[in-house]
């Protein structure tokens, strides 16, 4: 079973425009088929085929643009369910009303329903993607933590069933304090912003990247284990040490960040295993910061040291 892709806050923007069009031409469509039944108009040849689901302008934006960004998500497949069904019933009407064929009642309360059930699912989709896009935070452009849990929930379910493992990993930028203390909160949005764009664009397709809170972020990381997640955070870690922060022209600076890795378990809450990865995290700032640790029990004993490393 394959796992929704997390789009950018363009790409969900762009998804609802199109789909607000989309939407817009489908009730033109269904005002065009009411007057072809009514005034028994020639109906148009598009809407008489077998493919009339795929033909319409509704079906265009699906097929294409739809498809590409929105495949993933459960509410999108079941749009497709209903839609054909009702242009099955739609395209059964034109051509009993072309042959001349008295329409029953029970023939057009069928469309009808069906009709009212694609409305359902397509307002359906477009609220789960208003929901999605008002998650994003709006500072670094990920999600934020409004639907975190019930993310890390759906993924751990995966683990529960036993298809595969899945792992998290807390990041924090090491010494933000000082960056905002020496460069100013505005230079601190933009080594945010940065760290998040650098990261969002270096992840695989299936991985969700979530703003925690202040500086920390939370990564999820679908069948992944814990030596390559372990892995994954090292190139990241490296990588953000690496980049050159230069907000308002100012002479370059670099951050480090530290990460705590733990796997969602299937004999534990994802609560635990949030607690764990911060744990671990604190773990690893304790250490001295600019590292991964993975969680072990040991970890545990980094919260006596907590409001020390959390700087």
């Amino acid at each position: 079973m394959s796992l929704p892709r997390h789009l950018t806050q363009e790409e969900m923007q762009t998804a609802l425009a199109e789909l607000a069009q989309a939407i817009y031409t489908h009730e033109q469509w269904t005002e065009e088929i009411y007057a072809a039944l009514v005034c028994h108009l020639n109906a148009d040849e598009r809407d008489l085929g077998d493919d009339a689901h795929r033909n319409c302008r509704f079906g265009q934006w699906y097929y294409t643009s739809g498809m590409s960004k929105l495949s993933d998500r459960a509410g999108f497949r079941e749009v497709e369910a209903e839609h054909r069904r009702m242009h099955q019933y739609a395209t059964s009407l034109l051509r009993a009303s072309a042959q001349g064929i008295p329409i029953s009642l029970q023939d057009y309360e069928r469309f009808t329903s069906a009709l009212k059930r694609t409305r359902l699912e397509i307002q359906s989709l477009e609220r789960e993607l208003e929901v999605s896009l008002y998650n994003i935070d709006p500072l670094t452009g990920v999600p934020g933590r409004l639907e975190m849990l019930q993310k890390l929930r759906e993924h751990r379910e995966f683990v529960v069933r036993g298809v595969h493992p899945c792992t998290i990993a807390m990041l924090d930028v090491d010494k933000f304090k000082s960056v905002n203390d020496v460069h100013g909160h505005l230079a601190g949005d933009h080594v945010l912003k940065a760290i998040a764009s650098y990261v969002q664009a270096h992840l695989r397709q299936y991985d969700i990247f979530f703003r925690y809170g202040g500086e920390e972020f939370l990564l999820c990381m679908p069948d992944t284990d814990l030596d390559t997640g372990r892995e994954i955070c090292d190139r990241l870690r490296i990588e953000l040490g690496s980049l050159v922060h230069e907000p308002n022209g100012e002479s370059g600076f670099r951050v480090t960040a530290s990460f705590g890795v733990a796997g969602l378990g299937a004999d534990y809450s994802v609560e635990e295993g949030i607690n764990r990865a911060d744990q671990a995290l604190l773990a690893a700032k304790a250490a001295g910061r600019n590292r991964v640790l993975v969680w072990d029990p040991s970890c545990e004993a980094a919260h006596s040291v907590q409001d020390m490393v959390r700087v």
